[in-house]
């Protein structure tokens, strides 16, 4: 068996993509629309030595493993890595060909690879270093892919061929109406990244806002965008954790992809906390990605775990409205956007291949092959409903239970 059919074996060949190995070997259709290139030992290696989708991710990242055509549509094809069902006469010719029992030593990790702290997690201190990971890479790398909007959460597209930034747009604006803003209102944003609802909220409907986000790059950048647009009189953001905020009787608050970072035994204090900052009838409007079901651990693991979201646990939506349900607020109504979000994401991934060497120049090689290989592994979760995007609306009822609720949604 060449070294092409090897790999080809290990990850399952299909009609769509072909193997090509550093030994000159060849499996799979001359036609195949994606082409896999094992470049090195070390990619059969990485693959040998690592869970799931671990090893592939490491392989691709330190460049020992290259796609050539269209990544999502590889991952479409080769949606799992069959190392862990091989037999043993099978995991021997896999062992044979990447270099016999030595090959079981596992490579160096690549160096963006993130590590893990020792402190507790979701602690305040573990929590602010995991979010240093994946937020305070590169302003300017974040404009190239996300685009002027600076949004990095699920946009909602009113049409089929909206474009992204319209589509952002959308998005704050429906938070902004089911959370009916007002004038002279005041909003909390919690975990308000580069600042978009603030600025959104603050510029479209006159309401008094304040943001706090954990990264100092993007509090920086969102200040600075503030204060450009003369909305400092009305528009804060400030680099704090959220359970830091003093103030209270808030009549709004929204939390755009935040959950994620919560922790499933952390949502109780989190929507306990997040209602005592409300008035009695003010609302609450949660923004998260969900699992599929509510029979999944909540726990990331692999590559999403070790290189994007450290620490990232995703509960069902029905976890969500539960927790929200027991500690101080009444769910009023709930939204999926999933296709939203694959289509977020694949104009993410248009807008890195166009700025890809100005992308690579300004975080390496290996980080912007990360970004690459999340935005089509993401977006092929959404498609395939691995994953799942919804909107949570809840409000804080008064003790006798008046919630100021109109008779039908009015957004």
């Amino acid at each position: 068996m060449s070294l092409a059919e090897v790999f080809e074996h290990a990850l399952g060949g299909t009609n769509d993509v072909a193997f090509k190995a550093y030994d000159g070997s060849y499996a799979g259709p001359a036609d195949a629309e994606v082409l896999l290139e094992v470049r090195s030992p070390l990619a059969l290696r990485f693959v040998v030595t690592s869970p799931g989708d671990l090893g592939l991710a490491r392989a691709y990242v330190t460049g020992h493993l290259e796609v050539h055509g269209d990544l999502f549509r590889a991952l479409q094809t080769l949606t799992q890595a069959r190392i862990g069902d091989l037999d043993w006469a099978q995991r021997l010719e896999v062992l044979k060909a990447a270099g016999g029992i030595a090959a079981l030593r596992r490579p160096p990790l690549p160096s963006v690879e993130h590590r893990r702290s020792l402190h507790r997690r979701h602690s305040k201190s573990r929590d602010a270093k995991v979010i240093s990971h994946h937020y305070d890479v590169s302003n300017r790398f974040y404009e190239w892919v996300l685009g002027p909007t600076m949004a990095y959460t699920c946009a909602t597209y009113p049409t089929a061929d909206a474009t992204l930034e319209e589509a952002q747009a959308a998005k704050f604006d429906l938070v902004a109406r089911k959370l009916a803003l007002q004038p002279g209102m005041r909003l909390l944003d919690v975990g308000c990244g580069w600042g978009g609802m603030v600025l959104h909220s603050a510029r479209e409907y006159g309401v008094r806002v304040l943001g706090v986000t954990l990264s100092r790059n993007q509090a920086d950048w969102a200040k600075r965008e503030i204060d450009g647009a003369g909305l400092s009189d009305r528009a804060e953001v400030r680099h704090l954790d959220y359970r830091d905020v003093l103030e209270t009787d808030f009549d709004a608050v929204s939390y755009i992809g935040l959950t994620e970072h919560i922790g499933l035994a952390n949502l109780p204090s989190y929507f306990t906390f997040l209602a005592s900052k409300l008035r009695d009838g003010g609302r609450i409007l949660n923004h998260c990605i969900t699992r599929s079901t509510t029979k999944e651990p909540a726990r990331a693991g692999g590559f999403i775990n070790n290189y994007v979201f450290p620490d990232g646990e995703l509960e069902g939506v029905g976890t969500i409205v539960s927790a929200m349900q027991d500690n101080g607020l009444e769910v009023r109504h709930e939204e999926n956007l999933r296709e939203h979000y694959a289509m977020t994401l694949r104009d993410w991934g248009a807008n890195i291949e166009r700025h890809w060497d100005e992308a690579v120049a300004e975080v390496g090689l290996q980080r912007a092959r990360v970004w690459r290989l999340y935005m089509a592994a993401s977006r092929l979760g959404f498609t395939t409903r691995r994953i799942e995007l919804h909107q949570v609306l809840g409000v804080k009822t008064s003790p006798t239970g008046v919630s100021g609720w109109p008779l039908r949604p009015d957004w």
